[in-house]
């Protein structure tokens, strides 16, 4: 996807995840984020706008060691938090529209360049947390489109799963083929005793194979959705051993 639809994506779903926020109120219990509270996850998502809009406006060519209480100095009052939450989404938007095509900036994870990155990166991270605000409110997640769905499964599964810190393992090799019912999108995750997986685009043996609609399929990944929405041939147990094992931390 080009970073324009990906900014499109995310200037859509900061509106969402600060209307569900509103609804909700800041101490109804996120259930997709145990132990965490509207509050915790607005300041969460606040922030990660923040640390992002750091790395992209300095540039920063180097990691930022600090953790997100350093980088956003004093947490908002629950009267200022969705203000606040505002703030950061609208400077993140500006400061990724404007910035230049051959930017130069630390990533971590795999892309054409490190504005794609980023703008893939937020896009995806803030839907995913809107979705969590929308069912913290109580009411059902606004539909995602099936190309930046799948777009969003292909970041997970061929960028955040195969980094060398991903602890999905199995004993024995096992394949996992995963694959869209409405969109371009099909991948075989190769999950072994060493190493991270492996995934590919290719259309060998798997052990299992898994499908669905993309957005079913993104959000059953990211664990915002049952995996009962999903038709599973073969060993089930190799899709939970990836939804048990594969937990994304914010950096």
């Amino acid at each position: 996807m080009k970073v324009s639809e990906h900014l499109s994506n995310l200037a859509s779903a900061g509106g969402r995840l600060a209307d569900a926020a509103a609804i909700a109120g800041p101490d109804a219990a996120v259930p997709t984020c145990p132990g965490w509270v509207v509050r915790d996850l607005v300041r969460h998502q606040g922030g990660i706008h923040r640390w992002a809009t750091g790395y992209v406006a300095g540039p920063r060519t180097e990691r930022w060691d600090a953790d997100l209480p350093e980088i956003v100095g004093t947490w908002p009052s629950d009267d200022e938090l969705l203000d606040w939450f505002a703030a950061g989404h609208a400077e993140l938007l500006a400061t990724l529209s404007s910035a230049d095509p051959d930017l130069v900036c630390w990533t971590f994870l795999r892309a054409p360049a490190p504005l794609a990155m980023w703008a893939r990166r937020q896009a995806h991270e803030t839907t995913v947390h809107g979705v969590d605000a929308e069912l913290a409110a109580g009411i059902v997640p606004a539909a995602i489109a099936p190309d930046f769905a799948a777009d969003g499964t292909d970041e997970l599964l061929t960028c955040f799963i195969t980094r060398p810190a991903c602890r999905l393992r199995a004993t024995t090799e096992r394949r996992l083929r995963i694959s869209c019912t409405d969109a371009a999108g099909n991948w075989l995750v190769k999950i072994g005793p060493d190493g991270p997986p492996v995934t590919t685009d290719s259309q060998g043996e798997a052990d299992s194979a898994v499908s669905g609609t993309a957005a079913d399929l993104y959000l059953a990944l990211w664990n915002r959705r049952s995996q009962e929405a999903l038709a599973i041939e073969g060993d089930p147990s190799i899709l939970t051993l990836f939804l048990d094992q594969v937990h994304v931390r914010w950096s």
